[in-house]
């Protein structure tokens, strides 16, 4: 199959509903990892994943901390109304967020939410218009911690609950200002950390803050018509210095999660990975040319998704195929709670 004659109904699949995981693992290194790199998938446990990288490769995380960006309130007319907080402006007591209501509000009407504090409507904005710029009162990141809620997926059907304030969230969070958590990070614990460490497995980070338009399927059958969602991040020196390293020992770079392979590609496309901070709309596919990821971790994604196309240009079409049929048979979990798999590079 030539690259062009893809289409989205390519990477559609058929998963039985009882594989979306609701809940983790009970620990989080004790998740199933089906391991893709050779012709024929391996079952194995997550925390076997210091075995399968050598002395000298790069692990490198997304650090982003998911924030309670969910939240709920009323139109001062009485209205109901749902928001989800996709971006907090810096420097500024402004977000943008996605809003459910019976009736839009309007520029300059307010909405109290959580009956504790109003927020200003001041339009709308984003891509077509679709979210909501509002001012808050104070520090957006704070109002958020103390009213709001873990913006869990929408295909977990729960209410956030106590436990998912801790597991919805990496073991190294730092950055806030993410919706939804890079899920394939969720796996580490500090004891498989450690082990890492103990591998002589080097470490590095970036930061990429995850948006709800990863959850959204590609709408359009031709792929060159899909318009990618935004996505803010930034690759600092340190890691630019720790891929030039690893690339100079010999070793390998393996990208935790397709948010942390998205952010490398994106600030090497043009030739070189670059340190800086800016937006990506990047849409890898295939035929897709990598530059510096030579290993993913990542959980199993939603059919048509960018992700699955993503998956798809980097371990190639058919071989992602039969590890989905593969993980659907097995029972792996599927989706943000669920289990992972390791791929190499084709």
């Amino acid at each position: 199959m030539s690259v062009k004659s893809y289409s989205v109904s390519d990477f559609d699949f058929e998963l039985p509903p009882e594989l979306i995981a609701q809940h983790p693992a009970a620990e989080r290194s004790a998740s199933r990892l089906l391991d893709g790199r050779s012709s024929s998938p391996v079952d194995r446990i997550f925390r076997e994943l210091p075995d399968l990288l050598n002395p000298g490769d790069l692990l490198i995380f997304n650090n982003t901390k998911v924030i309670k960006a969910r939240i709920y309130g009323a139109k001062h007319s009485g209205g109901a109304v749902e928001a989800l907080v996709e971006r907090v402006i810096p420097g500024t007591c402004e977000v943008w967020a996605h809003m459910r209501a019976s009736k839009s509000p309007k520029p300059g009407t307010f909405v109290r939410f959580n009956d504790a504090f109003d927020a200003e409507v001041l339009g709308r904005c984003g891509p077509d218009n679709g979210m909501f710029h509002l001012r808050l009162p104070s520090d957006p990141f704070a109002l958020l911690e103390q009213h709001g809620h873990v913006p869990l997926p929408p295909y977990i059907e729960h209410a956030d609950e106590a436990d998912d304030v801790r597991r919805y969230q990496t073991v190294f969070a730092q950055e806030p200002g993410a919706v939804a958590a890079p899920t394939a990070a969720l796996h580490f614990d500090e004891a498989l950390l450690a082990r890492l460490a103990e591998r002589g497995v080097a470490t590095a980070h970036v930061t990429l803050h995850v948006g709800a338009g990863t959850f959204q399927p590609v709408r359009v059958e031709n792929l060159a018509d899909h318009k990618m969602h935004s996505e803010w991040f930034e690759v600092n020196e340190a890691t630019v210095a720790a891929v030039a390293a690893c690339r100079a020992r010999g070793g390998r770079v393996v990208a935790v999660g397709t948010t942390t392979l998205r952010a490398l590609e994106s600030a090497a496309l043009g030739g070189g990975l670059r340190a800086g901070a800016r937006e990506t709309e990047i849409f890898i596919t295939p035929g897709f040319q990598f530059q510096v990821v030579d290993r993913l971790i990542t959980n199993f994604h939603l059919p048509k998704s960018t992700l699955m196309m993503l998956v798809s240009a980097f371990a190639g079409y058919e071989p992602i195929m039969v590890l989905y049929r593969h993980a659907i048979a097995q029972g792996y979990r599927f989706f943000s709670y669920g289990d992972a798999m390791l791929l190499e590079r084709v």
